[in-house]
């Protein structure tokens, strides 16, 4: 006991003042101080790095991990009264009958207590009575069932609150690299434009608070059913020491709080967590635009970021696409598209007529088209069947995505997609001279996306699949 106490002791300790946290903060890097003692660090040091693995920190104002410093507050309050359960334990005080002074050497099933031979003689001869080491045996081992059932409940709680801390620092890095997008189309504006700048990043600004409430809320509820359920362990493991009866006499409310703890539902990231660039950015030219009353380049299709696999690269005006040599660390969010190199459009639709251009050069493999709603963006196959209809080109060929091939009378440099909504039907045309390509014909009874999967370019001059802006005017 005095070992695994050393342990707990060294984990929880700073390694600044040596002593157990008080306030703890936790750097990027992982590493963990007392507030006090870091800020007295940095500034004897004169530089923000990390005393154990001299990393800079990439925060000035550190919060309190409170998770640890509930911990680390817990240890240093119950160190001295742990030790002295223990060496009460270790005394093994012997419990007797009360009513023949014999120590209990058997366990009545019928009526789940520990019982003397002279009990059993006497008032449980018609009882199943089995010796009290096997009914401890086989009641620890259902206890330490749900002991195993607790922890993995509170690994998957850390593990989403892990995911929500991704998710956190995915946000901050889009709201910096979103309001410097913003700033750069409004310095292309009259300078009487700017209280339209500043509206549209406080919009941006307030839906990231809001955003970051929420997930505060989430993580704060994350956090206290990890706290919970860690007491909850810490009640089985601390009932597992006791002494046999003793356990027996207290093991069954540990053992319905156990249950109670286990029962709670997995936790699930909430949908929707990440900043909807696509609002912020999607068409924002075109709707300043609308108070200029000027001519201005209007994209018909804006990409959606939050659904991009990690190996697309999205260029800042969410208007191209290429595949990256390097695969990006992205939050794992419900959205994305995580199995093959797809995007999807920010907006569907639902009823009417809609077309845009899509300009693909000489890149070598692309897919693009339409998807359902509902569609399973991970299927291999990427058929009508499935939810998909599109216009397909690789080694050469092109394809209807129902393994037909296409036959086109030129390479296609530059592709119109169609969709009649109400009529069923995603056509395909060559746009210099609106040749037609293909059409899909079916029953749409949900929202349609627009879909891109985006290949490797290889040695083609064309790397990035882009959708043409349109020249619209009031």
């Amino acid at each position: 006991m005095a070992e695994k106490i050393a342990v707990v002791e060294s984990f929880l300790s700073c390694h600044v003042c040596s002593e157990t946290f008080r306030d703890p903060v936790s750097l990027s890097c992982n590493h963990s101080f007392c507030s006090s003692c870091l800020q007295k660090f940095w500034e004897q040091a004169k530089n923000k790095n990390c005393p154990i693995c001299k990393r800079k920190s990439s925060k000035d104002i550190l919060g309190i991990n409170f998770t640890l410093k509930e911990l680390a507050d817990f240890f240093a309050g119950r160190q001295k009264n742990e030790i002295m359960e223990t060496e009460k334990v270790e005394k093994k005080v012997e419990v007797v009958c009360s009513k023949h002074s014999e120590e209990p050497r058997l366990f009545c099933k019928e009526e789940d207590r520990a019982v003397c031979t002279v009990c059993e003689f006497s008032l449980h001869q018609n009882h199943k009575v089995v010796p009290i080491e096997q009914a401890v045996s086989d009641l620890k081992d259902q206890l330490k069932s749900e002991l195993k059932s607790l922890q993995d409940k509170r690994d998957k709680y850390k593990q989403v609150d892990k995911m929500y801390n991704d998710v956190i620092q995915h946000t901050t890095k889009q709201l910096l690299s979103t309001e410097r997008q913003i700033r750069a189309e409004f310095n292309k504006l009259h300078q009487f434009l700017k209280e339209e700048e500043e509206s549209r990043l406080a919009a941006l600004r307030e839906e990231e608070e809001h955003k970051g409430k929420t997930i505060s809320r989430e993580m704060k509820r994350i956090q206290e059913h990890i706290s919970s359920l860690s007491d909850s362990i810490s009640a089985v493991e601390e009932e597992l020491h006791k002494h046999k009866v003793a356990f027996l006499s207290t093991y069954k409310d540990t053992q319905t709080r156990a249950r109670a703890h286990s029962s709670l539902s997995d936790p699930q990231l909430l949908s929707g967590a990440l900043i909807d660039v696509a609002k912020h950015l999607g068409n924002l030219s075109f709707r300043v635009w609308e108070k200029m009353k000027d001519k201005v380049h209007f994209s018909p299709v804006i990409l959606d970021p939050s659904t991009a696999n990690s190996w697309l690269y999205l260029s800042d005006d969410l208007t191209s696409v290429r595949h990256g040599d390097t695969e990006q660390q992205l939050p794992d969010n419900p959205e994305r598209i995580t199995l093959y190199p797809e995007v999807l459009g920010s907006e569907g639709f639902s009823s009417g007529k809609h077309s845009w251009e899509v300009e693909v050069g000489d890149h070598p493999r692309w897919n693009v088209g339409l998807v359902k709603e509902s569609a399973n963006k991970n299927e291999e196959s990427t058929s009508p069947e499935n939810g998909f209809w599109c216009l397909e080109h690789g080694d050469g060929e092109y394809m209807n995505g129902a393994d037909q091939t296409v036959i086109v009378k030129k390479s296609l440099q530059r592709i119109r997609v169609q969709l009649d909504y109400d009529r069923g039907e995603v056509s395909f045309y060559h746009p210099e001279d609106m040749t037609h390509i293909y059409t899909h014909r079916d029953t749409f009874t949900e929202k349609l996306f627009p879909y891109f999967h985006i290949g490797p370019s290889g040695d083609a001059k064309t790397a990035d699949i882009k959708i043409c802006h349109s020249e619209i005017s009031l």
